[in-house]
């Protein structure tokens, strides 16, 4: 058989191709696939900053880039803020580590880092301004600027942050890890842009040399101090938290773990008035004294963890007694080491779903903590939580265990 004189057969209006089947009836009806219903997700009544706060903090930093421009200039505080960037990671980093289970609001995190960067800074810089006016003596004293004015003017505008959060965020505000977090935030986002201007001001005074030093002294040897002073703070609004006290309360709390702030500011800030032998004295100060500060700060925190695990274990147990887990998965869901054997399997499974193991840990902490608030009898929105998450953690387990 010939096609003409072309290399390619004619096509037919019934057959495109030789190998074309006739379609002798119509087939089997293909349904369309069912809609998956998006999983519940969980009010933001009490979990979020309130709105009108964020064009106040735009102004002020507004304001605070054009105090630097002015008085420090601007490539000065461009080389500032990058190597100010470098610490804020560090401590950034080891907080969402912290929080990595049961993590707070993007929101109120953000929020929280905003006004320790913005606010707490612009409102310390007033404050230096009116003392520089109304008594310069004082000013001029730099152990009483340093050792008095610094550690109190500066937590109690980083502490106001925190009360904030915890008023707009109650509902996400649960104890003392969350305070911890929340504090050590603020403190973060203050000592970034403190930052900026240590290194900028370093760099106008003795170039990349100075920066050098002024950077190992603030970068390396002493990042974490500004969230340890305000996760103080913190820390003591957590408990607060954690036993359902009432507005009063709390800020008797607030102000014992703003003193506790105070003192330890005071205590690392006084290192350069009490000890002699220039920098050879202070590195024998700051191993001596600071050092075991800081590592009493991490077994601290690591014994909260530890309290936070035993009591998501504990109400896990409860949703475990009526059948919503097995007492397996509650060893997985609320002990490290549990949590680390469930995203090392949930990587063997077909698609590696770790990404649904991890929704699956968080919603079980986030529900252990909302349990907590319905029976502190702080939050009479919790149940509607517990509901909302109970629904999550059934779809994502059946995800999990499907093929």
């Amino acid at each position: 058989m010939t096609y003409g004189t072309g290399l390619t057969p004619p096509s037919h209006p019934r057959f495109p191709t030789p190998f074309a089947q006739p379609e002798h009836g119509v087939g089997a009806h293909i349904a369309p696939a069912p809609a998956v219903p998006p999983l519940p997700v969980a009010s933001r009544r009490g979990r979020r900053a309130w709105g009108w706060l964020w064009p106040v903090l735009a102004l002020m930093l507004l304001a605070l880039v054009a105090y630097f421009v002015t008085f420090l200039g601007a490539a000065a505080s461009i080389v500032g803020m990058l190597a100010a960037l470098i610490p804020y990671a560090i401590v950034i980093g080891a907080v969402v580590l912290i929080d990595r289970w049961e993590p707070e609001p993007k929101g109120l995190l953000a929020f929280a880092v905003a006004w320790g960067a913005i606010a707490s800074v612009a409102f310390t810089l007033l404050f230096d301004l009116a003392l520089r006016v109304a008594a310069p003596f004082l000013r001029e004293a730099d152990f009483f600027g340093a050792v008095v004015q610094a550690p109190i003017v500066e937590e109690v505008f980083k502490g106001l942050g925190l009360l904030l959060i915890f008023w707009m965020g109650r509902r996400a505000f649960d104890g003392p890890v969350d305070g911890v977090v929340y504090g050590a935030m603020v403190g973060a986002g203050f000592a970034f842009t403190e930052n900026i201007q240590y290194f900028a001001i370093a760099v106008i005074e003795g170039g990349a040399a100075q920066l050098g030093f002024t950077f190992v002294l603030r970068g390396i040897l002493s990042p974490f101090c500004h969230a340890m002073f305000t996760g103080l703070t913190g820390f003591a609004l957590g408990l607060a938290a954690r036993r359902g006290l009432a507005t009063g309360p709390s800020l008797a709390y607030w102000l014992v773990g703003l003193v506790g702030a105070v003192l330890l500011h005071a205590l690392w800030n006084g290192a350069g008035y009490v000890v002699s032998g220039g920098i050879v004295g202070w590195l024998g100060y700051y191993v001596v004294l600071q050092v075991p500060i800081f590592a009493l700060f991490v077994f601290g925190v690591v014994l909260l963890r530890r309290e936070e695990a035993r009591l998501t274990r504990e109400r896990l147990g409860e949703y475990a007694t009526a059948g919503w887990f097995t007492p397996q998965e509650v060893d997985m869901l609320a002990t490290p080491v549990g949590r680390r054997t469930g995203m090392a399997w949930a990587a063997t499974l077909r698609g590696d779903r770790r990404k649904l193991m991890k929704s699956f840990i968080r919603d079980s902490a986030s529900l252990a903590a909302a349990r907590q608030r319905a029976l502190s009898g702080r939050d009479p929105h919790a149940a509607e939580d517990e509901h909302v998450l109970l629904a999550r953690i059934a779809a994502t387990r059946q995800a999990l265990l499907s093929y």
